[in-house]
């Protein structure tokens, strides 16, 4: 007893000090840099930087809408219930945000509250997917068709069902990274027990023909597993229009929090997948564990954000993804769009600059937020597998740079960020002997480069 009087003494105490009360405020987000450094910049990773930098990596995360937050923080502070408790209040409220929050999300895409299943987010429900379904099916269906250019959670997916003895076919895609239909039809097999297709890729913006593919799918009884990930709330979703029997959904691509994400599973005709974790049985059996209240919250609220504001979000992000292009390529040349340019999200700008060495141009881009591919895989030195997969030249794809631009991105932003862009560009080419030897016609593809 005087444990807890002396503990709840401490934390009254931690909680009154103006000092304390701001580190943990939402104010303090922001980092804090050392008091022996200017106000205004940081060191971090052995980078020093002169202010924050311009975030253009919406790809990769993008920042919690403030509307978001708001609906949230009730269920950190007061409705803190656990939403599978039964018999009181708290249990009950919860539960009921939860389900208002499967509501909003199964609004966003046209489906039935009741088939959408809480993940941790979009890998997880990918892996229930992928080996889910496979596993549930292994008497009768022992092939999976997916393409080159997945992210590579699914692929990895593919790569354990592989060692388990199953078959995938990888299929693969145009030079504007579309798929070929024809072919994906052809590969279809008896036995085929998933089609696997990601409707916006991560890495190139490139929209898949997902009612096509659906159409394939329906035609040859065969069950559709998308990764919407980069598609949720940014492109119109109709599950039954695309036909789809799974479809992974995460949070923190929708200006949602991080950790949590959701899977559809249609009902009719139902689709049976293999739990892959064990537990309590919540969300039927197929995902067991605590549904995390607050961040589900957050997800539901940043979907009916998305549904009402898509239009003017995709108008105004269309504007400023033109105004970033045609502001580079007015000072550079050798600027290349990877992937189709009319069927693509607005919102990923992946460019390749010639004779520029990537890994430079982002180490001198360091007052920009951007990457050169996949978060996932951005550690590796090894150029983008899904540029590999298009066909683009090594040393173009070596140079690739995504930006992603958001809902909060401003033009002042994408005007710095050109200006940023071209300076170190061409500063990069001024050291380049390669373009050098361009700019007096020599064609460097007919040279036969001497080894020693």
């Amino acid at each position: 007893m005087a444990a807890s009087k002396l503990l709840a003494s401490t934390l009254r105490k931690t909680l009154t000090t103006s000092s304390s009360f701001r580190r943990f405020s939402t104010a303090a987000a922001e980092a804090v840099a050392p008091a022996s450094e200017p106000e205004d910049s940081m060191t971090i990773k052995g980078v020093k930087i002169s202010a924050r930098p311009l975030y253009l990596d919406m790809q990769a995360t993008s920042p919690v809408d403030p509307r978001v937050l708001d609906a949230m923080l009730p269920y950190y502070l007061a409705r803190y219930g656990n939403p599978h408790s039964r018999t009181h209040l708290f249990g009950w409220e919860s539960d009921q945000a939860v389900e208002t929050a499967r509501s909003q999300i199964a609004d966003l895409i046209g489906a039935s509250p009741k088939e959408i299943v809480f993940t941790s987010g979009a890998t997880e429900s990918n892996n229930i997917s992928v080996k889910g379904v496979m596993k549930f099916y292994k008497e009768k269906k022992r092939h999976v068709v997916t393409t080159q250019t997945e992210h590579k959670c699914v692929l990895d997916s593919c790569r354990h069902l592989q060692q388990e003895g199953f078959e995938v076919t990888y299929l693969p895609v145009g030079n504007d990274g579309i798929v070929d239909l024809e072919k994906l039809k052809g590969s279809i097999r008896p036995d085929t027990g998933l089609v696997s297709v990601m409707a916006v890729n991560n890495e190139i913006g490139v929209i898949q023909p997902m009612e096509e593919i659906g159409e394939i799918c329906k035609e040859l009884n065969v069950p559709f597993h998308t990764d919407a990930a980069q598609a949720l709330g940014k492109i119109p979703i109709d599950v039954d229009k695309w036909n789809v029997s799974l479809m992974s959904l995460s949070g923190h691509k929708i200006y949602g929090p991080k950790g949590v994400g959701a899977l559809y599973m249609r009902r009719r005709p139902r689709i049976r997948v293999e739990p892959q974790m064990n537990g309590g049985g919540q969300e039927r059996g197929i995902r067991s564990g605590t549904v995390p209240t607050p961040l589900v919250v957050g997800m539901g609220a940043a979907c009916e954000l998305a549904k009402k504001e898509m239009e003017y979000d995709d108008k105004r992000i269309r504007a400023l993804q033109e105004r970033m292009l045609n502001g580079v390529r007015a000072k550079l040349d050798g600027v290349v769009v990877n992937g189709s340019v009319g069927r693509r999200y607005a919102g990923n700008l992946n460019l390749s600059f010639a004779y520029v060495e990537g890994e430079s141009l982002l180490m001198g881009l360091k007052d920009v937020a951007v990457s050169s591919g996949s978060a996932c895989t951005s550690a590796s030195l090894e150029p983008s597998y899904v540029l590999r997969a298009l066909g683009v030249d090594e040393d173009m794809a070596h140079t690739s740079i995504r930006f992603g631009i958001g809902r909060f991105t401003t033009e002042e932003e994408i005007d710095r960020a050109i200006e940023l862009t071209v300076q170190q560009v061409e500063k990069l080419r001024e050291m380049s002997p390669l373009y050098e030897m361009v700019k007096e016609g020599i064609d460097i593809k007919q040279i036969q480069w001497a080894q020693h």
